[in-house]
Order: C-alpha cells, then structure tokens, then sequence
C-alpha cells in the first residue's frame, strides 16, 4: 500500500486582500476583517473565504509506503509557501501515492492549485490526465470519481453536500480522539503569534484521524480484511508510541479507544473456546 493522507491549513491570503479590496496600508487584522465582512455581503452570512483567497501556512501527511507508517509536516517551520506546495507535488512526482484527504476536493486541491499557480510550481505527474501516461486517463488525481485521489467526505456522503460531516464528529464517533481541542477558527490567532508549531500539531492530527478513518472505510469496502484492518492500526500505534517525545502524538495516543483491538482478543478467545465456550455449545 502506497498511501499519503494529507491536511493542508491556511490563513487569510492578506495581500490579495489588500490588493482586491483597495484598502492601502490598513493593518493586517484589518485586512481580514474587511474581507470577511465582503464574503458574508457576496454570501449572506458565511465569512469563510473562497478557495483562492487562502494562504498556505502548514502541509502535514502521513506516508504508508513498504512496512513503514509516518506522520510529519513539510518543509521547516519557518519555510514558505512556495517552498510547501513545492514539496507537496515533488512527493506526489517521486512516490505516485493514492492520495486521502477529507474535503481535499472541495477545500485542500482548490487551494493547492491557486497557489501552485501563483508561486509557479510544476506539478506534472499531478495534472496527468492520460495523455502521456495511459493508466492515468482511466484512474488520475483529478477525476472526482476516481481513487487515485479518495475524498473521504465526498465518498463517504455519496456525493451528496447535504449529507456531509465533519471530520471531528466521525473520528470521535469511532473512539478516535478527534481534534484534541485546536480547530481552524484559531490559526490565523495561532499564526499571528508566530505560534507555528500548534498549526502543525494540529495539521499532523488531522492527518491521523483521517488515515484512521480511510482504514475504516478500506475495511468496509472490502480492501482489507479485519485482520490487516488491525495490522493497520498497529502501525499507527506503533508510530505514535515511537514519538511519544512529541506530546501531541502522546495525547492522541492517550485518547484514542482502541475498541477494535479489544473486540478482536475477544474474538479470538471465543474462537479458541478458552477450553470452555465449545462445550457449552455443544451442551
């Protein structure tokens, strides 16, 4: 399995903003307030901004590649935009990997591909529809329906916006810790404190909680068995008992219910009887 899981967080893009808006050398919390305030005038009320108005501030992924689970973020936490969505795209260049994200087609891919344009980055492998590679025009990183990308959201609600959910409630749903109190509505506060090391925290859990959904789903669907179901999971435990130095990774250690293991020892004593089951089904 060659897998890559990813998240992406942004703030306000607030040079455009500033720019678009006309609105000179007001300050930046300005800026956002006043581009808030057109998207709910353009929306009726929602001041989420659009796709193209977003900058980039933090890429996190998780890699399953060989026998190998990893979770990290892209670049230093210092580096730029530029340099992130480089290294977002370079990945997909070298490692082809099936891609999951949740709400990666209505939000992530979107605001990836403004800011590929903007800072001109090549994302060759990416765009391939088939023309110079076959296989891709009947399984490619762009088609909604294909696998080559798998939006979890957008699979899971059939397509159907109505019946969406947010990541949070179906991680916790499942016994996983879900977002461990950071939420998108505090990193542009995060970011304006230069506190880029909570973003990426936050990032990397996002990451984990889909990737442990997606292994869900691989079991639902029939892509795993219950056995490499569980397999699966252990990786990931296995990874986060490794950075336990990491006291986010600990946390979601800590609260995350492994149900599933425990429904399997359980399952496997009925199997073996425990020198007792069997006989009392027989009686």
């Amino acid at each position: 399995m060659n897998v890559l899981a990813f998240d992406i967080e942004t703030v306000p893009d607030v040079e455009a903003g500033r720019r678009l808006l006309d609105l000179g050398d007001l300050d930046d919390d300005g800026v956002v307030r006043a581009m808030q305030a057109n998207r709910r005038e353009q929306t009726g009320g929602r001041d989420f901004l659009p796709p193209h108005l977003h900058r980039i501030v933090a890429i996190s992924v998780g890699l399953r590649q060989g026998e190998r689970f990893r979770v990290w973020s892209l670049g230093e936490a210092s580096a730029g935009e530029a340099e992130l969505v480089q290294r977002f795209f370079d990945g997909i260049e070298k490692f082809q990997p099936d891609l999951v994200s949740w709400n990666g087609t209505g939000f992530d891919l979107p605001v990836l591909h403004y800011r590929a344009l903007l800072h001109g980055v090549a994302a060759a492998r990416y765009w391939e529809t088939g023309d110079s590679i076959q296989p891709f025009r009947w399984n490619n990183y762009l088609n909604r329906f294909h696998w080559r990308h798998l939006d979890l959201m957008d699979v899971l609600a059939g397509f159907q916006g109505r019946a969406s959910a947010r990541l949070e409630e179906i991680a916790i749903m499942l016994g996983l810790p879900g977002k461990l109190g950071m939420h998108g509505s505090l990193v542009w506060d995060r970011f304006h404190a230069g506190d880029m090391a909570a973003i990426r925290n936050y990032c990397e859990i996002d990451v984990l909680n889909t990737y442990l959904v997606f292994l869900r789903f691989q079991l639902t669907r029939g892509q795993l068995s219950h056995e490499e179901y569980l397999e699966e999971t252990v990786q990931v435990r296995r990874f986060l008992e490794e950075h336990q130095d990491q006291t986010h990774f600990r946390e979601f250690l800590a609260g995350w219910t492994p149900r599933e293991i425990h429904q399997a020892e359980m399952s496997n004593q009925d199997k073996r009887g425990d020198g007792k089951g069997d006989g009392e089904a027989q009686g």
